[in-house]
């Protein structure tokens, strides 16, 4: 059968380094192994436009594996060719690039790395939330180009103590984020999802789940996204829910970048209604050079702390996923079953609340 790869290039980072294992280089450690079984592998990071490599190979690959760091959107329409395709995996967590309800029409099995990147993106949010509120990169920034203003630094700069923080979203990382959060000694940590914690859970952390977003928004200092891309959350950070947060919030999102309004962001940062925005999640990615989101800041020339999607992506993370793909797809070659925690949708149906309330 014929395996089609979507990775990223490293080029010099990956062969000096042979734990990038996402990249085109080092193939997630399984192009040998599968190469051996006797499958035809394909490995590119060629995905844009009807002549790439992606849509050459996509029309008669059994299984795809494709990156949320570098992703093969995977559209009806390209599905509509795919005749054979079997076995969509994410290298990784978080499979919004797939067009779930057309691989649910295909009885096509999508399958992710679940939990390979929860640690990485925790510490990530956490990382991100002390650079904005302490106001690091301009200071930074400063210190770069042979410049002392410390009053120019401090004049944006608070403690995260004292602070009140909600995380939309209380998943694996949602919820790990508010556990890392507990020894700041925060005023409130606060969260909002459809799906409850399960009881042990909800007692083993100091926080407060509310009833609404609209709380959570008139509630926080600070915000972080921690829920996936589907159908209800697409743009669910716009200019009306901006206009219900504190002005000068603070606003973190290592989710997805369509989880929150381009421009809306743009120009509620400049404007100085929310202190800063920060995250490795781009709603187009690679993001074009052109994207504002590059070059966006607020009055003071602060508050921007985006950086591109690697905060999954570390080297721990890498071997995590790398070696979940492999249990993945050797599941499927032996007619075994999949981890349930991994199987997004499979027999035309979905098989986890992940992606939206579904019936």
């Amino acid at each position: 059968m014929k395996v089609l790869i979507i990775l990223y290039s490293g080029g010099q980072a990956a062969q000096e380094q042979p734990k990038l294992l996402g990249t085109t280089e080092n193939k997630l450690g399984i192009y040998d192994w599968l190469k051996g079984l006797g499958h035809d592998v394909v490995v590119t990071d060629d995905k844009e436009g009807p002549n790439s490599d992606f849509q050459k190979h996509i029309v008669d690959a059994e299984i795809l594996v494709t990156t949320p760091f570098h992703p093969g959107y995977l559209t009806a329409e390209i599905m509509d060719k795919a005749k054979n395709l079997k076995l969509c995996v994410t290298a990784g967590v978080g499979s919004d690039h797939i067009d779930l309800n057309a691989a649910n029409k295909h009885k096509i099995t999508v399958a992710e790395v679940s939990g390979s990147n929860v640690v990485s993106v925790a510490e990530q949010v956490i990382m991100t939330m002390l650079v904005l509120v302490r106001n690091f990169v301009p200071a930074h920034e400063q210190i770069v180009a042979h410049k002392w203003n410390v009053a120019q630094i401090a004049r944006d700069a608070y403690d995260l103590e004292g602070k009140v923080v909600g995380t939309i979203g209380c998943g694996r990382i949602g919820y790990r984020v508010l556990q890392r959060l507990e020894p700041f000694n925060c005023k409130e940590l606060l969260w909002f999802d459809y799906t409850d914690l399960p009881a042990d859970a909800a007692k083993a952390i100091n926080a407060t789940r509310v009833a609404t977003l609209d709380e959570l928004f008139a509630r926080c200092d600070v915000i972080t996204v921690n829920c996936p891309l589907h159908e209800s959350t697409r743009g669910l950070i716009n200019a009306d829910a901006i206009k219900k947060m504190k002005k000068g919030v603070w606003l973190i999102n290592t989710a997805r970048g369509a989880i929150c309004d381009r421009m809306a962001i743009v120009d509620a940062l400049e404007s100085g209604h929310i202190a800063g925005y920060g995250g490795d999640v781009w709603d187009v990615q690679p993001a074009p050079a052109d994207h504002p989101w590059r070059n966006m800041r607020g009055p003071n020339g602060n508050g921007n702390a985006m950086t591109a999607h690697y905060s999954g992506t570390t080297l721990d993370a890498q071997a995590r996923y790398a070696k979940g793909t492999e249990e993945i797809i050797d599941n499927y070659l032996n007619g075994k079953p999949q981890n349930p925690a991994n199987v997004i949708v499979a027999d035309g149906k979905y098989a986890t609340h992940a992606y939206g309330q579904r019936k």
